[in-house]
């Protein structure tokens, strides 16, 4: 009688056992794919300590001279200062550039414009700058080209009393379609306008995923196209044409230095 009880006994756990299985697998197969993928695989792009992995290119100076300590890092974070300049800035435009070549992905940046236009630089580079994508190499651009054949999500900050939408799409060398049909103008506004005064913080996202291309602001989205190609026409963009192909799949990001200090903290990204 006791050896029928006890195996009696083992019977149960072994039931007990294989539902707690069946219920964990069940709940692992329930959780959104996705989901864990956007909390698992974003990458950290800046270290919050020095510029390893990004190089800068400014006009008039060689591939990665960092001239007046324009890209700097202090207390986890990435600035961009013009200090050393003088009292003439003259478009010594810059950027600085993540080392790999991108194609489909999720930028994510916090970024905040603080202090005063440098001295000498153009009238709209007031509170201006720009996370550049699809460029060109830095190590392609020429010694006096101011900025990389590239798409650009154009930073504007407000200045406390108009309205100056961030996250428009200014294109250098590359067309795109918006709303089926070909951009016309070197920038193009976005669809949903949001302006920023101060100094606050704000968070952008691009998201570039098989040829469609959309900006987000502070979570928002406020602006989509699609299909980047190269202009034949420009003079630097046609020598990126490979084959005849125009089509433009992937290119290196960058932090344009376009003579309003600005900073970034948070610089991460997720692969597709």
């Amino acid at each position: 009688m006791k050896s029928f009880v006890y195996a009696l006994f083992l019977c149960f756990l072994f039931i007990i056992s294989c539902e707690e299985k069946k219920s964990a697998s069940q709940k692992e197969i329930s959780e959104p794919v996705e989901q864990k993928t956007e909390l698992n695989n974003w990458q950290p792009l800046f270290n919050g300590t020095d510029l390893d992995g990004w190089t800068m290119k400014i006009m008039g100076y060689p591939l990665g001279e960092n001239f007046g300590n324009t890209f700097q890092v202090s207390d986890g974070i990435l600035s961009i200062r013009y200090d050393a300049y003088g009292d003439d800035f003259n478009n010594r435009f810059g950027a600085l550039y993540f080392n790999e070549k991108l194609a489909n992905y999720r930028l994510k940046v916090e970024y905040r414009f603080v202090g005063e236009t440098a001295p000498g630089a153009p009238e709209w580079g007031f509170r201006d700058s720009g996370v550049q994508f699809h460029s060109q190499s830095p190590s392609s651009l020429k010694a006096d080209q101011p900025f990389p054949v590239s798409l650009e999500y154009n930073l504007h900050g407000g200045n406390g009393a108009d309205e100056r939408p961030v996250g428009e799409i200014c294109a250098n060398g590359i067309f795109v379609e918006l709303n089926g049909q070909q951009n016309t103008s070197y920038c193009s506004p976005p669809t949903l306008k949001r302006t920023f005064h101060g100094d606050q913080w704000v968070t952008l996202e691009i998201e570039v995923k098989d040829g469609k291309i959309t900006h987000f602001t502070n979570g928002e989205e406020i602006l989509s196209y699609s299909n980047p190609t190269y202009n034949p026409e420009h003079e630097i963009a046609k020598t990126l044409i490979v084959n005849g192909d125009t089509s433009v799949k992937d290119g290196y990001i960058s932090l344009q230095s376009n003579s309003h200090p600005i900073d970034f903290r948070k610089i991460e990204l997720l692969k597709y």
